[in-house]
């Protein structure tokens, strides 16, 4: 039996990025390849933020951080991470992280944590509307 003290911190998940309770109700559930994803970036504090922007990885069906730049599938805007999701390596052993996906519903693009390009914007044009 282990007695000893251990000291946990929590983070508070701010939702202020969503411009509507419209399509809360129906988030997907999504893998996220954390390799893919910049420390500094998404996950500053250990934890990927809840209103990044994600894309589907075309070869492995997992989600990683929204790049139109990128070759992989993530240049096409798929939805915005639902939940902050903790990804501290002192804490979460594995590269794959379990999170929810908001892929439909109002978006305050001001408060994102990461901005969407005018190409991204285009990708969700008729699911997702930036407020």
């Amino acid at each position: 039996m282990d007695l000893s003290l251990k000291t946990e911190s929590f983070t508070q998940d701010r939702r202020d990025w969503l411009g509507s309770a419209h399509g809360t109700d129906v988030p997907v559930s999504v893998t996220l390849d954390v390799s893919k994803f910049t420390s500094g970036t998404h996950y500053p504090d250990g934890y990927i933020k809840s209103g990044v922007p994600l894309g589907k990885i075309t070869a492995t069906g997992l989600y990683g951080p929204y790049d139109d730049a990128a070759t992989d599938g993530r240049q096409t805007l798929t939805g915005f991470l639902f939940t902050a999701q903790d990804v501290n390596a002192r804490r979460v052993a594995s590269t794959k992280v379990v999170g929810s996906m908001l892929w439909h519903g109002a978006i305050r693009e001001a408060k994102l944590p990461v901005p969407v390009d005018a190409n991204g914007k285009t990708d969700v044009r008729g699911v997702i509307v930036f407020v």
